[in-house]
């Protein structure tokens, strides 16, 4: 029997490990962590009975090879997701919603009717979404979405308003410094990727129950032998039970720079390209509020304008989502600065913002590593590092950016490629 070891039980490895059984391997699975999830996972401490998690994700409706996954090992999507069209309004009612239409009527409304949006502003939108479609959602590979807006000619509310907050959140990059092509691929995929492929997906309950415990139940239940709280070392793959061979593979799905570490000696130029990457931190600002009368924000997620002094783009009704009331998750994605002043200027910007007293700091969570710099200059390595070695997880090279999403994908096709020789 084929035997393939996979290093790092985050969602890369999960997703690879699942694949990997389904075509027949026997898979032996590790991390140094005693639970599984890799950067999006559950947290020891808990609020109102339920866990924290260390930030506040969302997927959308276009992320297939995740909500497949999660049907694979048992799991019903519409239980564990709140699905609501895309909807980017901030705490006074402006922004953009759309309308639970098909595609692309659902766009073409929710343009129209964005509130606060001039004619100007909504036909420059009409007019950049028909030229992306023409163009086949491509563009120079050296611009920045930044350039992208410019070339464009979307006003200065748009940018504010629609694709500051979806650059953001999409690529964890600002607009000056992403990569425009990714940044396009990702609204083709969301805007042309079927029914309901923009809809907001947003977890209500904690990552671990999401995705990583049900895969771990799943793999156990069909031969893999999973070790968690297991550190492998550069030395440990010089050993005969990790060499490779037709019979025998590896797969690196941990962080890159943990995979740029372990291959240091042995392959050192692809070491070099892994461990040369930049990243970027996100910060999850959980607040208590405590006023009298609060019955919770008027939607699940809002939007809320962020500058240097007011840092959080969303905020997140953990009561309305996961049953922990009073609790609101404020992220701050390419966080930059010092943990307790990021969540201090948080904690003003939500009350002022939002019009909200009595809101107590519970937990700041900062990610220093959260995800890949999405900018046109980084270059990702390949997954293939030598016969029968290969790396996966949402650095690696391909069309998405460091998304829950792009994990579940690399890993699973780490196994195609495999499989395919």
């Amino acid at each position: 029997m084929q035997h393939l070891r996979i290093v790092g039980a985050g969602w890369a490895g999960l997703a690879a490990a699942v694949a990997a059984v389904q075509e027949g391997w026997q898979v032996d699975l590790y991390d140094t962590a005693h639970a599984p999830g890799g950067r999006a996972r559950s947290l020891a401490q808990h609020f109102a009975g339920h866990p924290l998690d260390n930030g506040q994700h969302v997927l959308i409706g276009a992320y297939h090879d995740t909500l497949g996954l999660m049907r694979t090992v048992g799991l019903e999507p519409d239980a564990l997701l709140m699905r609501v069209p895309l909807n980017l309004k901030f705490a006074h009612g402006q922004g953009l919603a759309l309308p639970n239409l098909a595609a692309p009527w659902n766009v073409l409304a929710g343009i129209l009717l964005a509130v606060g949006w001039s004619w100007s502003d909504k036909l420059c939108v009409l007019g950049a979404c028909w030229q992306w479609q023409r163009s086949g959602f491509g563009c120079d590979a050296r611009w920045t979405v930044a350039q992208l807006c410019t070339h464009s000619a979307l006003t200065p509310r748009v940018v504010q308003q629609l694709i500051e907050p979806l650059c953001l959140s999409a690529l964890n990059t600002s607009c000056s410094n992403a990569s425009a092509l990714v940044f396009l691929r990702v609204l083709r995929d969301a805007l042309l990727g079927g029914p309901g492929s923009a809809d907001l997906l947003i977890p209500t309950t904690d990552l671990n129950a999401l995705l990583p415990d049900a895969c771990l139940r799943w793999l156990q239940a069909h031969g893999a032998q999973v070790h968690l709280g297991r550190r492998i070392t550069a030395e440990d793959l010089q050993t005969s039970a990790f060499q490779t061979s037709p019979n025998q593979a590896l797969v690196l799905a941990c962080p890159s720079w943990e995979a740029a570490r372990l291959t240091a000696n042995t392959h050192p130029l692809w070491s070099q390209q892994a461990a040369s990457l930049s990243h970027a931190a996100i910060t999850t600002v959980y607040l208590h509020c405590t006023a009298a009368g609060f019955k919770g924000l008027t939607q699940p997620m809002l939007a809320l304008y962020s500058d240097l002094t007011q840092p959080a783009q969303f905020v997140f009704d953990r009561g309305a989502l996961t049953q922990q009331e009073g609790l609101l998750a404020c992220v701050v994605s390419d966080s930059q600065g010092e943990r307790d002043d990021i969540a201090l200027r948080v904690q003003q910007q939500v009350a002022q913002q939002l019009g909200l007293s009595s809101l107590a700091i519970v937990q700041t969570v900062v990610e220093k590593r959260a995800t890949l710099s999405c900018t046109p200059t980084q270059v990702r390595p390949e997954a293939c590092i030598a016969p029968h070695l290969f790396a996966c997880g949402d650095y690696v090279h391909g069309p998405y950016p460091s998304t829950l999403e792009g994990a579940v994908r690399s890993g699973q096709q780490v196994i195609t490629q495999l499989r395919d020789g």
